[in-house]
């Protein structure tokens, strides 16, 4: 399997270098067609490359080609070159033809009425845990199984990452019906708390032990004290990055578990709206005019990185289709959630919220959340005076505090 990924590297960094050498005004680059008659010539000529699977690799061919189709509306740009021990990978298509169907469930057929005929993976169960696919050139893998029923797709693919082997077959799940009756709810995301909830309820993202911190920090000091480019810096650096993904992967499966359920019991859901590429960009600027505080900004990136927003907000949309909106960030913290008042110095902590109008106290992520629930944020609202009647517009970003009546005392003739 690492041959498979060595070759499909391999012929992924040849279409790149191909499309990369082109320039306007010379002759169209080469596209999936053609470099397939190419491949096929380059492994007659090439031993090492002959030896692989063909399929493994036309199917890098065909991902390049999606990749460069994709590559304005992906947001990605243009396929860059892959490098060893970096991106170790391939993808493989079915063999076995099975008979198509439509959404329905009904037969799909052709222009002439025939059954349509498409590929599918060939997957067999072990036990309740244990599963196996037929890999090209490798034979019977098993693997773990993730979920009760076994996968029925057309495609998986093979990666390669921390010393463990990892296969994602391509199926595209059905959304998760909205529930009835169902409620609306807000959710504020934050550091100290990573998901607060409008009902009261608090989410954490888990995170690495006190004594898993201490074995990387353990692992990086050996690490930086071994000889560059020996095996001892090698192994000390895998360490880290195993320990690393096993945070990763509790990250991963905490969003996945939080997104179901938030699917599944909410009718409508709705995001704190936040720009997390702006949020963790570095402060560390430029040569002519360096940063300040660029430590503690790189801790704060680091802290909001490891809570997994982006994540919680991709999967939930991808589960409820149309039943999750955004609702802009400004003054959520802000307002009281019970009088409506926006006052900045309301915000007496980062756990604390007690409005200067109302006296209306509670945590302070939890009143956002119930803002972000009710769709308030964004421009200041008119809000009503305290301790006087008539509506006046807020005047500033910060504050909307408006001016209290004055008494005037008018002695008696």
């Amino acid at each position: 399997m690492l041959l498979h990924c060595a070759h499909a590297r391999y012929v992924w960094n040849l279409a790149v270098e191909q499309h990369a050498c082109w320039r306007p005004g010379r002759r169209s680059a080469p596209g999936f067609a053609e470099q397939c008659r190419q491949l096929t010539e380059a492994r007659r000529e090439n031993a090492w490359l002959a030896v692989g699977n063909a399929d493994v690799q036309q199917q890098a061919l065909q991902d390049f080609a999606k990749a460069r189709t994709a590559r304005f509306a992906s947001g990605f740009g243009e396929p860059t070159w892959r490098r060893k021990h970096v991106h170790e990978g391939f993808r493989v298509i079915g063999t076995d033809r099975v008979p198509e169907s439509n959404p329905d469930g009904s037969p799909k057929l052709n222009a002439k009425g025939k059954q349509v005929m498409g590929r599918s993976v060939v997957v067999q169960r072990l036990n309740r845990r244990w599963a196996r696919v037929k890999v090209p050139g490798c034979g019977w893998v098993r693997f773990r199984l993730t979920r009760t029923e076994l996968p029925q797709a057309k495609t998986f693919r093979v990666t390669f990452r921390t010393g463990r082997w990892h296969i994602a077959f391509a199926i595209v799940p059905d959304p998760i019906p909205a529930p009835e009756p169902g409620e609306v709810i807000g959710i504020d995301r934050g550091v100290k708390i990573t998901a607060a909830l409008s009902d009261g309820r608090r989410l954490n993202c888990p995170q690495l032990t006190t004594r898993e911190r201490a074995q990387i920090r353990k692992h990086q000091r050996r690490a930086a004290r071994a000889p560059k480019g020996s095996d001892r810096k090698r192994a000390e650096y895998a360490k880290v990055a195993r320990l690393k993904a096993r945070e990763a992967d509790r990250r991963k499966d905490w969003c996945e578990k939080t997104s179901t359920m938030l699917a599944r019991t909410c009718r409508l859901i709705r995001f704190e709206k936040l720009n997390i590429t702006t949020m963790t960009r570095s402060a560390k600027g430029t040569v002519e005019q360096p940063g300040t505080r660029v430590r503690q900004k790189a801790g704060l990136n680091r802290g909001i990185l490891a809570q997994g927003w982006g994540l919680l907000r991709r999967r939930t949309g991808e589960k409820a289709p149309g039943r999750v909106e955004d609702v802009p960030a400004p003054y959520t913290s802000l307002r009281c959630s019970a009088c409506g008042w926006i006052e900045k110095d309301s915000r007496k902590s980062q756990a604390e919220f007690a409005c200067v109008s109302c006296g209306f106290t509670c945590n302070a992520d939890e009143n956002a959340a119930v803002n972000v629930a009710a769709g308030q944020g964004g421009i200041p609202r008119p809000r009503r005076a305290a301790g006087a009647g008539g509506v006046t517009a807020a005047t500033s970003r910060s504050s909307a505090r408006e001016p209290q009546p004055v008494r005037v005392e008018i002695p008696l003739p």
